[in-house]
């Protein structure tokens, strides 16, 4: 029998006639805890022969049904702790009561899960998703190459593209590791001419030179080599002489700072020029007035006297020229001279393939990687460019491509080589390095002690800034601000900038609580942020200046936490104002861990021309939930959205919507109430282990690259009460999803009699 969502919500709808169940003095069992409220809270209105709504409970009336009904009781258990069982305006059994119920009813659950045999789960080959492809690229050649804007988008399943079942490999994605393994053997290596210098002028009469503020002006350009270019400037006009000297003309390149150049008052046509090395690929070229008191900044004015301004007229680039930069991975890959003959160029293929591959290479694999050698030899071609071609090779191998675990039982415990791929790819996004490569091969790397040690040394190198990139990025939907697009009539102040700034302050948030090794409950209730003068300005925040971002203690309660994060608040927004059903749905999903089924067809969309104008939103609201299949999922997500509505559609704040005055004031389905966003949070940092939940089940998931399955259920339940037992310490998840069941073992198609001791001491732990 299966319980919809609407069906459960009915639960309750029979009067409630007062029972024992929760008194101290009686044993908690299913007689005197939980068939108690199902007789007489429930019964009245769901037997076999009303059956409202659907759902007769007769067949959970005994205590095997907890077994045998596994799922029906778990969205039963769900529903009551957050007290949406039984529905707003019926009667309620004391809190006790319902208290003794979930007890029994989770102890049935233990008692269930402890009689299994233990299971891993199992993972297909994994294809190195497109950040996980640039990552390793780096960290095997020393070569940046941005996967993300010349592959195709990863699919995503449970929240995540790193999930093995869908990651599948298209013609389209083919041909482009063909083409990119070429690109980036030639610039790990370098062995091949530069071009003839060309020119290019990024114009604003061509539109390829964009104004994006009064202070801020962008150029795209593709560099088609590695090598120096020179970028030149051209300012035109002149500022008034009263005007305070700016503090010079910042150079951004793909969102990085590379150079601040002076800058005066007095008109000029001298360009500004400097030579800068640039990797191949596309490139944001962004040029900002820094400190510019005055205001007339540096894009070209729609309607004023160009006497009176300083704008950009033209952005330019030059090149490529040979570049005294040089790959810094380039010796450690030709560790001895090539030119002096085959036995290096052997040692040197061995030992890419080794690295390349994550494992130990065969004889046989090296010889076929050294055929190409041979090729490109037998074409007139130097040893270094031979080297280019074997690299080629490995590039597009699926041993490089794909994350390949090799099965030797139906369940047993990975390889130490196969855990030191699955440790590096969870926290860094890339591959193993010399030092865990090294103790995996050892047969050392699944000692306990050993593994433990690896995990703190990861964590502390910065290359575990990953998990912020790429889980916080998705789990918070984060990588969303590269795509929304806020209503610039609306949103004035919406640009580049801004986003980049909102996107930094929660990847630095969440890097910060990890790295310091937080409780999670700074998450939902931080009295500090990481801020730079730009988002400091949005937040009407003062005193931070300069671009660069700091931590910064905040003074009142309108921030706090993620939800009073601006870059959540856009991407959870509607481009032209705000959505409640958008926000309450991204807590339920992304913090609460309990998402809403999908809307119903036909629902009547929302009358947008009246919002802030004829009625307040809160009103609008309270009209388009009426239908009653609606109004279930509504009462718990719009009350959520409306705790955030003092956030506009891009998060600054506001006590005004329209003519309207902001009302966040809301009441739970569990009877707690708050009327202010801070309020709202404090009431979400008292559902901390159902938050705790919501985040150990999508880390696991992310670690593991598969969703979860019913015997995950019981490593989730170790996981959240060990890390209860840490006071909810971040880092303790960590460790516990290293140490995991499913994270060293794998169930794999090899027939096997019974479990192997090792998987049941492992499952012990």
């Amino acid at each position: 029998m299966r319980l919809s969502a609407h069906s459960i919500l009915f639960l309750a709808c029979a009067p409630l006639v007062l029972c024992a169940a929760g008194d101290p003095a009686k044993p908690e069992n299913f007689q005197t805890a939980v068939a108690p409220i199902l007789t007489n809270t429930c019964g009245g209105c769901h037997n076999d022969q009303l059956a409202s709504g659907g759902l007769d409970l007769t067949p959970f009336r005994s205590p095997a049904s907890i077994t045998t009904e596994r799922g029906e009781w778990e969205t039963i258990v769900e529903k009551l702790r957050a007290g949406e069982m039984p529905p707003k305006g019926m009667p309620r059994p004391p809190q006790a009561a319902i208290d003794a119920l979930i007890r029994v009813v989770e102890g049935e659950f233990d008692r269930a899960d402890s009689q299994i045999k233990p299971d891993p789960g199992s993972v297909i080959a994994r294809r190195l998703n497109r950040y996980e492809y640039s990552n390793t690229v780096r960290d095997l050649l020393g070569v940046e190459f941005h996967a993300e804007k010349d592959f195709p988008t990863d699919d995503s399943s449970f929240g995540f593209d790193n999930i093995a079942n869908v990651l599948t490999v298209s013609p389209v994605l083919t041909e482009r590791y063909l083409a990119a393994a070429e690109k980036i053997a030639s610039r790990a290596i370098g062995a091949d001419p530069l071009p003839a210098p060309r020119t290019f002028d990024a114009l604003t009469a061509n539109n390829t030179l964009q104004r994006l503020n009064a202070s801020t002006v962008e150029a795209n350009y593709r560099a088609d080599y590695d090598g120096d270019y020179q970028i030149r400037l051209r300012l035109l006009g002149e500022r008034p002489a009263d005007a305070k000297p700016a503090g010079g003309i910042g150079i951004f390149v793909d969102g990085k700072l590379l150079r601040t150049l002076p800058f005066s008052n007095q008109a000029s046509d001298a360009p500004a020029e400097f030579r800068q090395y640039l990797i191949a690929g596309q490139h944001e070229i962004r040029v900002r007035l820094l400190n510019d008191d005055y205001g007339s900044g540096l894009a070209r004015p729609a309607f004023t006297d160009a006497k009176k301004n300083r704008y950009v007229e033209v952005i330019g680039f030059t090149g490529p020229y040979a570049s005294q930069v040089e790959n810094p991975l380039r010796k450690r890959i030709l560790f001895c001279d090539p030119q002096s003959g085959q036995a290096c160029i052997a040692k040197i293929v061995a030992s890419l393939a080794h690295q390349a591959y994550r494992r130990p290479v065969t004889n046989e694999e090296t010889a076929r990687l050294l055929k190409f050698v041979a090729l490109a030899q037998s074409r007139g071609q130097t040893p270094e460019q031979a080297i280019e071609l074997a690299i080629e090779a490995m590039l597009v191998s699926p041993d490089f491509l794909f994350r390949i675990e090799r099965d030797t039982a139906s369940v047993h415990r990975v390889s130490d080589v196969e855990l030191a791929s699955r440790l590096s790819y969870f926290l860094w996004c890339s591959m193993p390095d010399d030092e865990l490569l090294a103790l995996a091969e050892s047969g050392k790397l699944h000692d306990p002690a050993v593994l433990d040690a690896q995990v703190k040394r990861m964590l502390e190198n910065p290359k575990s800034r990953a998990l912020a990139t790429n889980f916080a990025g998705q789990w918070l939907e984060i990588r969303n601000l590269d795509v929304v697009t806020p209503d610039n009539r609306k949103y004035a102040e919406w640009g580049s900038d801004l986003r980049d700034a909102m996107k930094t302050e929660t990847l630095m948030f969440f890097d910060y609580i990890l790295h310091e090794n937080r409780p999670i409950a700074d998450f939902l209730s931080a009295r500090y942020t990481f801020l730079n003068d730009t988002l400091a300005k949005h937040y009407g925040i003062e005193g931070v200046k300069g671009s660069d971002f700091r931590r910064v203690e905040l003074s009142t309660d309108q921030r706090g936490g993620l939800l009073g994060q601006a870059g959540i608040l856009t991407v959870s927004s509607y481009p032209t104002r705000t959505s409640v059903v958008l926000r309450g749905k991204y807590v339920l999903e992304n913090i609460l861990g309990t998402p809403p089924p999908p809307p119903p067809p036909d629902v009547p969309a929302l009358d947008e021309t009246a919002v802030g104008t004829s009625a307040s939103l809160r009103k609008q609201m309270e009209a388009h939930r009426s239908n009653p299949m609606c109004a279930s999922c509504h009462a718990k997500m719009d009350v959520l959205g409306f705790g955030l509505e003092n956030y506009d559609g891009i998060g600054k704040w506001r006590t005004m919507d329209g003519k309207f005055p902001v009302d966040p004031s809301g009441t739970l389905p569990n009877g707690k109430t708050f009327s202010t966003p801070a309020e709202m949070r404090t009431v979400l940092v008292g559902e901390l282990p159902q938050f705790a939940h919501c985040l150990t089940e999508k880390m696991l998931t992310y670690a593991l690259g598969r969703g979860l399955e019913p015997y995950d259920r019981t490593t989730v339940s170790q996981m959240e009460r060990r890390l209860a037992a840490s006071d909810y310490k971040f880092q303790t998840l960590i460790y516990e999803i290293v140490r995991s069941l499913p994270f060293q073992m794998r169930r794999g198609m090899v027939p096997e009699e019974k479990t192997s001791t090792t998987t049941k001491e492992l499952a012990r732990k």
